[in-house]
Order: C-alpha cells, then structure tokens, then sequence
C-alpha cells in the first residue's frame, strides 16, 4: 500500500495538513492568554485613574472606607473578574475587594506599578497577583495623591482566578470554539481536495505507468494503449514526460527491429560466407590432393589444367576476402576519406582504358563519353576509383558478347551524374531491391564468377559520401546505375 506513489503523496499531504494545524492550535492556544491580557489591560488602561479621580479614597493616609467600599460594589456589579486592592507607597496591601483569606500576599512589589505609571513599556505588564505567590496578571493601577504627597495606590487586577486556564476561556469562549471548530472543518476539506488532486495528477503517471510496463512486456517492440494527450501538445512537466517516453519508445522500437534485422543479416552473411569460402576451398583442395595421388599417373597437361584451376580458385578465395575484409572497414568506419577536388573526366577515362583490353577479350564495346568541359568533384579519389571498377567489372561480367557499354558524365544542378549503362538481359522487378545486398545474385546469374560483395561496397561507397546511387533496368535491354557528386 505505501509503495504506491499517490499514497505516499496523499500521507505526505495529510501529515503536513496536521502538522500545520497542530502549529496553529498551539500557537493559538499559547498566544491566547497573553491576547487576552493585552487587550484588557488596554480596555482598562486609565480604570484606576479615572476611579481616584472621581473618589477620594484616602486622606491623611487614612482610608476613606465609605468611597473604598462604593468603588468595591460598583466595579463587582460592572465587572466581577475585576479584584480591587488599596496599597499604602511601599506596597503594603491595606484593603481589598477579594473574598476573605484568598488574599495570600501581604505586599505588592511596586517596580511593574513604576514601569505602568511611566507609560513607556509595551503592553501587556504585568504584576503580582495578591491572592497567588508564584503568579503574574495584568492591572490597571493610579497613584493616590494629597496636595502632591503620595498616599497609596490604587491596584486592580483585570482577570480573576476564574479564568487563569486557557481551558477555561475556550469553555467559556463562543468565538475561539467556533475558530477551532472552523480550523477542524477547513482541514478536513482541504485533506479531501488534496486527496482529488493529488489522484488527479496521479492519474496520468498511472496510465503512463500502464504504457510503460505494456510496452516492456511486448519486448520493446509495440507501444500500445499510449494515452492520446502524451502527443506532443503543450502541457506540464507529466506531460513532456510522457512524449519524451513516446518518442524514446520509437526510438527504441526502430533500434530493436534494426537489431534484429542486423542479426538475421550477420547469420545470413555467416552462411554466405561459409559457403562461398568452402567452394573455392573443396575445388582446390580437390585438384590439389587429385595432383598428389596421381601425380605419376596424369599428363602434363592435365597437371597443368589442374594447377591452374587450382590457382583459379585460389585467386578467388583471395578476392573474396580482400574484399569482405574491404566491406567490413568501411562499413565499421574504419577508412579514413580524404575528400579533395580532382577531375572526374580524367578519373573515367583512365578507369576507362584499364577496363578496354577485358572488353575487349570478350568482344565488348566499352566507351566512354567525356565533356569537353572538365567536371571537377570532391570526393575521396581513391574509393570513387574502386567504385567505378566495381560497376564496370560487373557491367562487362553480366554483358553478353557483341554488347555495349557506355559511361557517360553530365553536370547539373551543382552536381556531376556518372553512368554506367550496359546491354545485357538487365534485371528483373523482383530481384531490383535486393542487387546492392551482400551476397546477392539473380537465380540467372548464380552461375557467374564474383564475390556477390561488389555491388554491396559501391552502395557503402556512395553513403559515405552523403550521397544515393540509382538504379534503372529493363529485362532484356540493359540496366543504367548512376551515382551522383557535388561539384568541387
């Protein structure tokens, strides 16, 4: 139960909602009576005063018992928490309205009645209470004088023993029990708007909870059941949460099927490997041990057909890895480019007439159409020199005796388009995608010599370069492949 995030906030919520309000009846409750005194003794700041001025209550410094005991009847009727006591000038407690043998001190110490009469202490000030020994309360106390020689002091204590417990003013109190009773009622409905809204909030990380852990047990793949609001509109920092999660989903969900489809292609390599090394392997460790065995029984000519087919092989198998070895540095970034200008013209021309005896023996027409005008590129010379041998190689291997070959070069839009076009049976619509694959051969052309890897190192080629590779044929008439350069 405590586990779960909205019921730790909504604890955190009702414990802080509590803890408040324990700090506000506390600090109500332990400011109450100093309140109360305060404003008392301000309500009664100058009762004392205004009393001596009206009454003679002492003359000759005797007490004026008839006016004493009218100012006693007249304030117990008016007020009966107010407690009269006439002080002789040392303090002394000559008379009192008190109840009798309440009255436990003796003596008043004058020092708080000085700080009263001297008007510039905050209120409240407070003084001994005549009827407890270890207790303090608030009075109102006037000086009583006789042609300017002090007599006494008049001292009434404003609160009573009736109301000493903070208990007691709440008992006795409508307003402050209504003010508890207001504070009980407010924390409880806060508790419970913070309840709706906290779940409120915490509804959307339930459904994005929800996504996440669907998502987990569809094994990274699908996102499904993503609420519609995470969709990238403006929103609060849940919200952000939720489309960075969609997006991060797909991300990964792209990585995943990348993954996957990496790994089928490695074991699909593996096995083209395996069994491209192992044909060229069992040829000549066949005519090899053929050599060994019948060395004394073959002719001279059939020991040479046999080396030489042996060798054949042999170059094979050392193509086959030069050029996975290739394949596999360039596609793991290893190559360093050095882009520089150079003339693609003279690049053409010369990969042109390194090609021309090879056509030649199989009675191909290998041409190449340069401009006038030089088109310079920049580019790394050197692989766009293997990615021409590349596509001439293939085109002159797939090109029938008696066909054409052209290369042609054509500058727009601030770029040089190379082609390469044959003559041959082209290719067909189903195997058209797939020509670029490592390893890749139409069922028709199964039975020609090559790596299978040409192709797949011009495509890498030409993405390195930033740039795309496109291809156009037509079964029995050709096919064309043009790659594309910015102009230096």
């Amino acid at each position: 139960m405590f586990k779960k995030l909205s019921n730790k906030l909504v604890l955190t919520l009702l414990g802080l909602l509590l803890a408040l309000s324990t700090i506000f009846i506390s600090f109500t409750v332990s400011s109450l009576p100093a309140l109360i005194a305060e404003t008392q003794q301000k309500l009664n700041l100058n009762l004392a005063n205004n009393i001596v001025t009206e009454k003679k209550l002492m003359f000759d410094n005797q007490i004026n018992n008839k006016a004493l005991q009218s100012v006693f009847m007249g304030l117990m009727l008016v007020n009966p928490m107010i407690e009269v006591y006439l002080l002789d000038s040392k303090g002394n407690i000559l008379a009192f309205s008190a109840p009798e043998n309440t009255v436990v001190r003796k003596n008043i110490n004058l020092a708080p009645v000085h700080q009263f009469l001297d008007g510039k202490a905050s209120l409240p000030i407070t003084g001994n209470d005549p009827r407890q020994l270890n207790s303090n309360k608030v009075f109102s106390v006037a000086p009583i004088q006789q042609n300017n020689q002090l007599q006494g002091y008049l001292y009434i204590i404003l609160a009573s023993q009736a109301y000493d417990s903070v208990f007691n003013l709440l008992e006795h109190s409508y307003i402050f029990r209504l003010l508890f009773i207001a504070v009980l009622i407010s924390l409880i409905f806060t508790s419970v708007a913070g309840i709706l809204i906290v779940k409120h909030i915490i509804k959307r990380l339930h459904f994005l909870n929800y996504a996440i852990n669907s998502f987990k047990q569809h094994n990274f793949k699908k996102l499904k059941n993503f609420p519609e609001r995470f969709n990238g509109k403006p929103g609060d920092e849940i919200d952000e949460l939720g489309c960075s999660f969609r997006e991060m989903s797909e991300r990964i969900s792209q990585q995943v099927k990348l993954l996957e489809h990496n790994d089928a292609s490695r074991r699909e390599l593996i096995a083209n490997v395996s069994h491209d090394l192992r044909t060229p392997l069992a040829s000549m460790q066949g005519y090899l041990e053929t050599l060994i065995l019948k060395q004394d029984k073959i002719s001279a000519e059939d020991h040479n057909s046999y080396l030489h087919t042996a060798l054949q092989h042999s170059n094979h198998l050392k193509k086959l890895i030069s050029e996975l070895f290739e394949l596999s540095t360039l596609e793991n970034n290893s190559a360093e480019l050095h882009f520089e200008p150079f003339s693609m013209s003279e690049l053409v021309q010369d990969v042109t007439q390194q090609f021309n005896l090879k056509a030649s023996d199989k009675n191909i027409k290998l041409c190449a159409r340069i401009p006038e005008q030089p088109a310079f590129v920049s580019a790394d010379i050197s692989l766009i020199q293997r990615l021409l041998e590349n596509l001439i190689e293939n085109a002159i291997k797939y090109t029938p005796s008696g066909g054409n070959i052209n290369i042609s070069l054509m500058s727009q839009n601030d770029q040089v388009t190379t082609s390469i076009s044959d003559s041959g049976d082209g290719i067909s619509e189903n195997d058209l995608p797939f020509v670029f694959d490592r390893f890749y051969r139409a069922d028709k052309q199964r039975h020609t010599e090559g790596t299978g890897l040409g192709l797949a190192i011009v495509k890498r080629i030409i993405q390195l370069h930033n740039s795309t590779i496109d291809i156009n044929s037509v079964p029995k008439c050709g096919t064309t492949l043009s790659f594309h350069l910015p102009f230096a």
